[in-house]
């Protein structure tokens, strides 16, 4: 069998954030962040599903063991992410202004080289109910 197959984990994390661009008025900020500009920052409750794309394995029966992609998604992204101030305690900000995209695409960098290149991975970031964001398109 040769069969792709996606296979997707969900996790759950909350973390703080400011949209600010250092390079422009406070003004500006406002402007084009608005309540998101707030300098006392503002916080989410994201919803993370990472989607990891293969063949099944014949002897297993899986893409991969999906305690294997639990444990890999809370040490490295929850453990980074999770009641942290992204903007303050995550050196991947420190110069990156965390968005969802941002934070999409750091997450992404961070698993792949954690998951064998054959598979393809994707990431999907809830940032609310109705706002999400997905890496890559």
């Amino acid at each position: 069998m040769n069969f792709k197959v996606a296979i997707s984990r969900r996790e759950h994390f909350n973390s703080a954030h400011r949209l600010h661009n250092a390079n422009w008025t406070d003004e500006m900020n406002l402007k084009v962040f608005g309540k998101c500009n707030n300098p006392n920052y503002h916080g989410h409750n994201y919803e993370l599903e990472v989607k990891v794309i293969g063949t099944v394995n014949e002897d297993t029966g899986y893409v991969i063991d999906t305690k294997q992609l639990s444990d890999l998604i809370k040490e490295h992204v929850l453990n980074k992410f999770d009641h942290k101030n992204l903007n303050l305690d995550v050196a991947e900000f420190k110069d990156l202004n965390p968005t969802a995209e941002n934070i999409a695409i750091v997450t992404y960098n961070i698993l792949r080289p954690l998951i064998e290149e054959n598979y393809e991975l994707k990431i999907k970031l809830y940032e609310t109910p109705r706002n999400f964001v997905e890496y890559p398109y």
